[in-house]
């Protein structure tokens, strides 16, 4: 015997109103019960930021041996790696708030994301131009490329802007080679300039220079000294690939404004503060950023440090030490897979029911419609 069973002709309005305030309630659960996701290449980003970390805590320590005062208006987070307003070896003007901005140990992790975006591995060749200026981005760059196990190839400058390392004695060559002493980092520079302008330290006064061969020779490193931009430009490059050798640089850091690195005010701003993949358009600006780029080399720009900051979650001017593993760079709020699987099979089930077995006419038939003259005949 067949059985007769019979469908509504119109579906309940209820039914439709049922849905939405089911899917609505999903959406606010997924929207307000998001999950804490470890970004990737979490615990490199996390050993790059601590060591990076014990390099200030070094630096700040050795300063106050040599009874070098820590200024609580220019350093309120007194990370003893802001230097001072004028000195012998001060090359030009510095922004405080960058300097400020750039003492975080998660800057370190910022340049692993960086590197890995370039696709740069362990055991590949990095080229860095350092700054005096930025002395703590020389240490996140550091602490990051030996936590990728990656090898650098550094030349530095040993002048510096105001607020940078700017202090006779405490000197980008004294800090890298304290570092070094201690065994916070293995890397040593190649080679260092005086800085400034043409990375010729002009408009410096003969002791400042003297005092900036003092301190590139007490750190046991080698002073280059050239004639010229050109020159100057030339030589690095030739570096570069003299300790590269066979051995292809697969990407380019320029920390801070360099004259040589970036090519004159102009090209400071011809490349983006970051990673960059490609040369910029426009007018070539010859600088050793540009001369890597069009060969294809990424070039990593560390410049604008408070955009760079807010872009990865970092604190601007921090008023104290930031903790090593804070800011999106590391882990970021990110919607619940699990929930959201959970409220749509809910959703799904529950239009089933309600349409396909018509639940929603055997429990609200009266809700929102009219009942039908006669049932719907089906076999």
């Amino acid at each position: 015997m067949k059985k007769l069973y019979w469908r509504p002709q119109r579906i309940s309005l209820a039914v439709f109103f049922l849905l939405a305030l089911l899917s609505a309630c999903a959406l606010a659960a997924v929207e307000n019960f998001k999950v804490q996701e470890r970004q990737v290449h979490y615990k490199t980003k996390m050993a790059a930021a601590q060591a990076a970390l014990r390099a200030f805590k070094a630096i700040k320590a050795h300063r106050l041996t040599l009874g070098i005062p820590i200024d609580p208006e220019t350093d309120p987070a007194e990370t003893g790696m802001i230097g001072e307003l004028i000195t012998p070896v001060t090359t030009n003007t510095g922004h405080v708030p960058a300097k400020q901005t750039s003492v975080n140990p998660n800057f370190a992790a910022v340049v692993v994301d960086m590197l890995a975006r370039a696709e740069v591995e362990k055991g590949d060749v990095v080229a860095v131009g350092m700054s005096g200026s930025f002395p703590a981005l020389n240490i996140a760059v550091l602490t990051a490329l030996e936590a990728m196990k990656v090898v650098p190839i550094c030349i530095a400058s040993a002048g510096s802007s105001q607020w940078g390392a700017n202090h006779p004695s405490l000197t980008w060559p004294a800090m890298e080679a304290l570092l070094a002493g201690q065994g916070i980092i293995t890397t040593r520079s190649v080679a260092v300039s005086p800085g400034g302008v043409d990375d010729r330290a002009v408009g410096l006064s003969a002791r400042g220079k003297a005092m900036l061969r003092d301190a590139v020779a007490a750190a046991g490193l080698t002073m280059l000294e050239t004639k010229s931009y050109d020159e100057s430009l030339d030589r690095r490059m030739e570096i570069y690939q003299e300790h590269a050798g066979d051995r292809e640089i697969r990407a380019y850091i320029n920390v801070g404004g360099g004259t040589t690195s970036v090519g004159t005010r102009v090209g400071k701003h011809m490349f983006k503060p970051g990673l960059n993949k490609t040369a910029p358009r426009g007018p070539a600006v010859d600088s050793v950023m540009t001369r890597f780029a069009e060969r294809g080399v990424p070039v990593i720009h560390l410049t604008q440090i408070e955009d760079l900051a807010e872009r990865y979650g970092l604190a601007v001017a921090p008023t104290s030490m930031p903790p090593v593993g804070s800011g999106e760079i590391f882990v970021r709020k990110v919607y619940s897979r699990v929930l959201a699987t959970i409220c749509l099979l809910i959703i799904v089930g529950v239009a089933v029911g309600m349409l396909r077995f018509d639940l929603g006419y055997r429990l609200l038939p009266r809700a929102g419609t009219r009942p039908a003259a006669r049932p719907e005949p089906m076999v």
